[in-house]
């Protein structure tokens, strides 16, 4: 398959650089919001644990993370004091407080820093059967997307922190092996289904909640069992205009790449269909994206939206190589760490 004509996107890339100075607070401080949306926005004008995590996480994969180390101690102190002694715990109104926690965490961690106290509130999933429990009482049904944020954040918060064993993400694991669907390849097992609406959340839903147990799959580099399954039911939901991938802006763009780009690698399955359906997208992607830019004076008014773009763009980088061109490299944080 011939190589597309190649495609600059350092005008993106500047111009989330310049989303990131514009919500600069104080050194490592942070909003989330500009624009009209910062007005709008209970609070939207103060530091936020999304605001100071995602503008570390982007400013890592457009390879300007900080070299200062006064810079980086303000950073880390920023985000750990966002954490509630008590619980361990991250709070922010818009996610999952495990969602928050496993966010601010592995940001924590470009740093090669943890929070200040244990994660308290989540120990009890390291008790015999609590984690098994758990997991199977999530909502697989009807939300498994919001679900998945407290499924995989558990575990990335307490890996990252290294307060668990090793048997215990065994554990972990053996779980989500029983439990992968073998005709769609996602999780739960018999939880969805790809021809049409019913009883269950939209094939994209059981997608997006999936990609977060793909990518704590990829950190421990754990096999998948059916991934020639998720490259099908993937490629299937763009097929089908299930969601309207490449005029958006937020994660939808990388759960569905990174949910054909690494099965692939534990498979081969369908190469020349993932690259020419990797390839088409990144062309829209990256035309909505100049599009915005060089349209808005404020084209990203929400850092955490920001970064999912940012992370398809780099995994659409590596994927396509020479086809997306950057002054420097792009890298996605989730082959350094988990969660997104």
């Amino acid at each position: 398959m011939p190589a597309a004509a190649p495609v600059d996107l350092q005008p993106v890339v500047a111009a989330a650089l310049r989303t990131i100075e514009g919500a600069r607070l104080a050194p490592g401080q942070y909003a989330r919001y500009q624009g009209p949306a910062r007005q709008a926005k209970p609070q939207g004008g103060r530091v936020n644990p999304y605001g100071c995590a995602d503008a570390a996480n982007i400013l890592y994969m457009t390879g300007h993370f900080p070299r200062d180390l006064a810079e980086r101690a303000a950073w880390v102190s920023a985000l750990q004091a966002m954490q509630d002694p008590a619980t361990g715990l991250f709070h922010e109104a818009t996610h999952h407080t495990y969602h928050t926690t496993a966010h601010c965490i592995a940001a924590l961690q470009l740093f090669d820093a943890r929070p200040l106290y244990p994660l308290t509130a989540l120990h009890f999933l390291r008790e015999p059967g609590a984690l098994e429990h758990f997991l199977d009482g999530l909502d697989w049904l009807k939300t498994p997307w919001p679900a998945a944020h407290q499924g995989a954040g558990l575990y990335a918060a307490l890996v990252i922190t290294e307060e668990v064993t090793p048997a215990w993400e065994d554990r972990y694991f053996a779980w989500l092996w029983s439990e992968e669907d073998p005709v769609t390849g996602f999780w739960r097992r018999g939880y969805q289904k790809l021809d049409g609406p019913g009883t269950t959340a939209p094939p994209f839903h059981h997608l997006a909640g999936s990609f977060h147990y793909l990518f704590n799959h990829e950190h421990a580099r754990r096999p998948l069992r059916y991934p020639t399954a998720m490259i099908d039911s993937t490629l299937r939901i763009r097929l089908n205009h299930e969601w309207p991938f490449g005029h958006t802006l937020g994660f939808a763009e990388i759960d569905w790449v990174y949910s054909l780009t690494r099965p692939l690698r534990q498979s081969g399955h369908r190469h020349g269909d993932i690259k020419a359906a990797l390839q088409g997208l990144a062309t829209e992607y990256a035309a909505y994206l100049q599009g915005l830019v060089a349209r808005e004076t404020v084209p990203f008014d929400d850092m955490h939206n920001l970064f999912g773009a940012m992370c398809a763009l780099a995994e659409l980088q590596a994927a396509l190589p020479g086809q997306l061109r950057t002054d420097r490299p792009l890298h996605l944080v989730l082959d350094r760490r988990p969660f997104i």
